[in-house]
């Protein structure tokens, strides 16, 4: 419990206190509006400072361990990915390769169904992507 006299000294300090941050906010909003005005003339706009804002925390990001980390994780894991992509198509390749060279050697029925097969839309389709790959992964 507190007594009347403390009642009316924190009323007056909260008087006090409410005029100061009154007077406060006046001084800031004076204050921001030279700075908008300095900003003018200086030909400084909203979406410069967004801009440098922006740039120097894509730099901030970009120097931190746990970004240099996952950069450093992911471009392995893409090159292993080309790695793997590449020697799929090359053993693809091959096989067709080999395919192409035994082809004498098969029975009738399976000289006849390789071209027919080796002629149809789907294997083409899938032969001109495999080769697309590795031509890609190549250069």
């Amino acid at each position: 419990m507190i007594s009347e006299e403390e009642k009316e000294e924190l009323k007056i300090e909260l008087a006090k206190l409410e005029d100061e941050i009154s007077t406060l906010r006046q001084v800031l909003a004076a204050k921001e509006k030279h700075l908008v005005e300095i900003k003018q003339k200086l030909g400084v706009s909203l979406m410069n400072e967004l801009k440098q804002n922006f740039s120097k925390s894509w730099h901030d990001m970009q120097t931190t361990s746990a970004y240099k980390k996952t950069h450093e994780t992911l471009s392995h894991a893409g090159q292993k990915a080309t790695a793997a992509i590449s020697n799929v198509g090359t053993a693809i390749s091959k096989k067709f390769g080999d395919m192409r060279s035994h082809s004498i050697g098969y029975s009738i029925r399976h000289s006849i169904s390789m071209p027919a097969m080796r002629n149809s839309p789907t294997f083409k389709s899938f032969e001109e992507k495999v080769e697309t790959t590795v031509t890609s992964l190549k250069a």
